[in-house]
């Protein structure tokens, strides 16, 4: 008997409500990962990379994604007026170190640097922005954990949006850590101290979600 039309039969063996796990068997362990394997995952999800180790970030909000849009927006109008380089918006990936991996919500690399571009990733980076999500675990990956990490990497300016406060957080690299170049709340212009003249509304840009969600940031 033909079961080609019968959207009731399960093939022997199947149960259904479980996750499909045999195809969770076509990927490496966690901890067995290589850079190879990681570059080769086609996905749509934002996905990050450390020592063998995979981890997959909570979807963005729409309001995580209209702000990045705006600081996308804004910078890449600037680079590119100017002829500076190249900014990229998530999800691109940026390699810190061997076997450590970023995904920014915004990416800037000089001019004099594009060979540090490939088509999967960029090996480093000259300013990284991240749009902070309200989650706790999410706070506390783009506050400490990643400002910690773009600084061992030597990434010379990174920009910490924070929704939340209604703050723009602008770091600068001073030796092997980062200093507060500016903490510019609603009102402000946030500064830059790598690019000289390019400067953020604050209000603008926490504004643009409300803008283009019917007024709600929720």
């Amino acid at each position: 008997m033909s079961h080609a039309h019968d959207k009731s039969y399960v093939p022997k063996g199947i149960i259904l409500g479980e996750p499909a796990w045999d195809v969770a068997q076509l990927f490496p362990n966690q901890r067995a990962w290589s850079e190879l394997d990681y570059l080769n995952l086609d996905t749509n999800h934002l996905v990050e990379f450390s020592n063998g180790v995979v981890e997959f970030l909570p979807t963005p909000t729409l309001t995580h994604q209209l702000i990045a849009m705006f600081l996308y927006r804004c910078l890449e109008s600037f680079v590119s007026a100017n002829d500076l380089g190249t900014v990229v918006i998530a999800a691109f990936k940026v390699r810190l170190w061997e076997e450590k991996y970023r995904e920014p919500d915004v990416i800037f690399i000089r001019q004099e640097h594009a060979s540090r571009l490939t088509e999967q990733y960029c090996d480093g980076a000259d300013l990284v922005m991240e749009v902070v999500s309200d989650g706790d675990d999410d706070r506390r990956r783009d506050l400490k954990t990643k400002r910690e990490e773009y600084a061992l990497a030597a990434i010379p300016e990174y920009w910490i949006v924070d929704p939340k406060l209604g703050r723009i957080t602008v770091l600068t690299l001073d030796g092997a850590n980062y200093a507060v170049h500016g903490e510019f709340s609603m009102g402000e212009q946030a500064t830059s101290k790598l690019l000289l003249g390019f400067v953020v509304d604050v209000t603008s840009a926490l504004a643009a979600a409300r803008k283009n969600n019917g007024g709600s940031t929720r």
